[in-house]
């Protein structure tokens, strides 16, 4: 017994010390660049031995698939540790705050992750697996609101990515410091918001009506065709034009209501 609750001290110490190993190379390859992520700085940052650094991670390249596989893995613990209700709408937009408050509090793991901090750096199959499993999260919260149709006119893979660039460069913007407290957590929102507008449709509405468009608006002499200001103008563009300018559409339409409408009033004739 006694054997037992020492190597669980054991083991809680051996991840402290990799944590704060972790934290600290990624603090320097964020702030310093990647000439200073030598064993040496490493150790010395933490107040180990380079012993200690080869024993956990094998040397330089280990540390470095290691620094990959940690972010992911609070990633998406934080993502799995958003509260989930019966609403699959307030999930996804719960989900995707959630993205961003990871991306505040970790923004050098976040760095690591998605903006090459690490140049060269090829994930092996242990990260790149990591990675599909978080973004896999996404996708699964996508599927949970077409299923009962709350959101329609593309695939989970689709939306989530177009969920995922726009989220992505929002919170690179705001981590860089272009954006602050609280437009920043506004427009976010209103981003991704816009996103989903043209795929927030009623259930019962056919996929061939645009419930946003008068009829020929602009008339017959509209140089985009059947597209009018909120058209894609192209008729056979279908549901994928009406994505492509979703953020006139309504920018927070569906999701926070109210741009939608005041549109539609402005456009009609």
């Amino acid at each position: 017994m006694a054997a037992t609750a020492y190597q669980q001290a054991q083991r809680e110490g051996q991840d402290v010390v990799r944590t704060a190993i972790l934290d600290a190379a990624t603090h320097l390859l964020v702030s310093e660049g990647p000439g200073a992520l030598t064993v040496r700085r490493i150790a010395g940052e933490v107040g180990c031995s380079t012993k200690v650094i080869y024993t956990l991670f094998g040397g330089k390249d280990g540390l470095t698939e290691a620094l990959w596989l940690e972010g992911f893995a609070r990633f998406e613990r934080r993502l799995r540790e958003t509260p989930a209700g019966d609403d699959p709408l307030a999930n996804l937009r719960a989900g995707l705050d959630a993205y961003r408050d990871y991306a505040l509090t970790e923004p050098d793991y976040y760095r690591v992750m998605f903006q090459s901090a690490m140049p060269g750096f090829r994930p092996g199959p242990d990260a790149v697996s990591a990675a599909r499993r978080a973004f896999g999260l996404l996708v699964s919260a996508v599927q949970a609101c077409l299923e009962p149709g709350l959101l329609r006119g593309g695939t989970a893979e689709e939306i989530a990515d177009l969920l995922w660039m726009a989220v992505h460069g929002a919170v690179s913007l705001e981590i860089t410091g272009f954006f602050r407290e609280p437009e920043s957590a506004q427009r976010y929102r209103a981003l991704y918001a816009a996103v989903l507008a043209p795929y927030l449709l009623p259930p019962d509405l056919p996929d061939d009506d645009d419930p946003y468009l008068p009829d020929d608006p602009l008339g017959s002499d509209d140089p985009l065709g059947s597209g009018g200001p909120l058209g894609s103008g192209d008729p056979a563009a279908g549901r994928g034009g009406r994505a492509a300018s979703g953020g006139a559409a309504g920018a927070g339409g569906g999701v926070g209501g109210g741009p939608a409408e005041e549109s539609e009033e402005r456009t009609a004739p």
